[in-house]
């Protein structure tokens, strides 16, 4: 497998409150995480930054050949779990930090298994030869609200709350964690992404890119085309695939 990951500043921010990081234990185990931070520029930062360091060394010490589908959730799990720990903690020491948090977006692919675990509204995309399918749903204010009835998915797109998420590692001493398992054929594609492209990209442009540019190539137009629409928000994705 291989793993491409970009992020972006955008052309609005003064700083970039996304984080990621991409690993692989062999050939046919491999991982991903995204984050986007909140709570202030420095908050928002050191949230981000904190989950993607602590997940990433829980995921490197539990490097194996061979992982069972439930010992994947419970790698997963377990980093996500420890991560929000780490945060809440760290920001109870530091009034100036009170109320940052981080969605995260955490995957990894093996013996052809996708396993995920989300919080907030960075998404992960299945992207098949015959469409893409977005697995993550969103914990925000406005999805709630499409949920209800009382907007349509059009309205939520141009929502003046649509920011507001609903969930965030880091907030309060625990956390709820959504987990997906599914099959990942050799021909698919996982992307991850903050709210910087999925707001400015629709799934079936992200698609038709998919379709006709390597992964190296997808990451970078997928941030090139982001810019082009707007480009208000930091912009992180990562691509793995079979190439």
């Amino acid at each position: 497998m291989k793993i491409f990951g970009k992020t972006d500043i955008g052309l609005v921010r003064h700083s970039n409150q996304d984080a990621f990081q991409q690993g692989s234990y062999s050939e046919n185990i491999a991982w991903a995480v995204v984050c986007d931070g909140m709570g202030g520029a420095n908050g928002g930062n050191i949230a981000s930054q904190m989950a993607v360091d602590q997940i990433t060394r829980q995921l490197s010490s539990a490097s194996r050949e061979h992982i069972s589908s439930q010992s994947a959730k419970n790698i997963l799990m377990t980093a996500v779990y420890n991560a929000n720990t780490a945060i809440y903690e760290y920001a109870q020491k530091k009034p100036e930090l009170s109320g940052m948090g981080t969605t995260v977006v955490l995957a990894m692919i093996a013996r052809q298994t996708l396993h995920v675990a989300h919080v907030g509204d960075s998404r992960a995309y299945l992207v098949s030869k015959d469409e893409i399918l977005q697995i993550t749903k969103d914990h925000s204010m406005v999805q709630e609200m499409v949920d209800r009835g009382e907007i349509t998915e059009k309205e939520a797109k141009v929502h003046p709350r649509k920011n507001i998420i609903t969930r965030a590692l880091g907030v309060n001493p625990q956390v709820d964690v959504d987990y997906y398992e599914l099959p990942f054929p050799q021909e698919d594609i996982l992307l991850l992404c903050t709210d910087g492209l999925s707001n400015y990209l629709e799934p079936n442009a992200i698609y038709s890119m998919a379709m006709e540019l390597d992964l190296e190539q997808l990451i970078e137009q997928l941030v090139e085309q982001s810019k082009k629409m707007g480009g208000r928000d930091n912009i992180t994705v990562v691509a793995i695939g079979n190439e």
